[in-house]
């Protein structure tokens, strides 16, 4: 059974960063090939960060589960789980404001420049708006990207102190 609960944990760490590595690559490549149709490229991208969201929030959902149970089952040390938890719990909270937040915001302001952004001056509030969102946007997914790896480490050590006899 601590086999199966340390693989589901793993499991949903590496699929959530997984994605967070690997959208970025796909979201290069999508506006490499369709470069002169950005608008395209943009709603293509769009969806997929959706996506990604998604899959972060169940995995994060999954791991602040089994972090919590792992102490019972006798997995992890409690106070080996709580830094992860936190740091998890901080992923997630990105993820939602990402999703809820960022992402209609900047479809708000797509609409608002008549629904290619691309093709309004760059000085237009609507465009000034959505270019600040989508820099915040690489910003918040670049830290959940960071915490990721954190937990990873955590993760790893509290394998390792686990493993010590008490």
């Amino acid at each position: 059974m601590k086999t199966l609960i340390r693989t589901l944990l793993l499991l949903s760490l590496i699929v959530w960063l997984g994605a967070e590595i690997f959208f970025p690559v796909v979201a290069a490549i999508t506006f490499g090939q369709l470069a002169p149709d950005t608008h395209a490229a943009g709603q293509i991208v769009g969806a997929l960060l959706r996506i990604v969201h998604g899959m972060g929030l169940v995995c994060g959902v999954v791991l602040l589960a089994l972090m919590a149970l792992a102490p019972a089952w006798g997995i992890f040390k409690s106070r080996n789980v709580l830094a992860p938890m936190v740091l998890v719990l901080g992923m997630v909270a990105l993820t939602a404001y990402s999703q809820f937040g960022i992402i209609p915001a900047m479809e708000r302001d797509r609409a608002a420049a008549g629904g290619v952004i691309d093709a309004v001056p760059l000085d237009n509030p609507a465009r000034v708006s959505f270019n600040a969102l989508h820099r915040r946007s690489t910003n918040v997914e670049g830290a959940v990207l960071l915490l990721g790896i954190a937990v990873v480490a955590l993760v790893a050590y509290a394998e390792t102190a686990a493993a010590k006899p008490a």
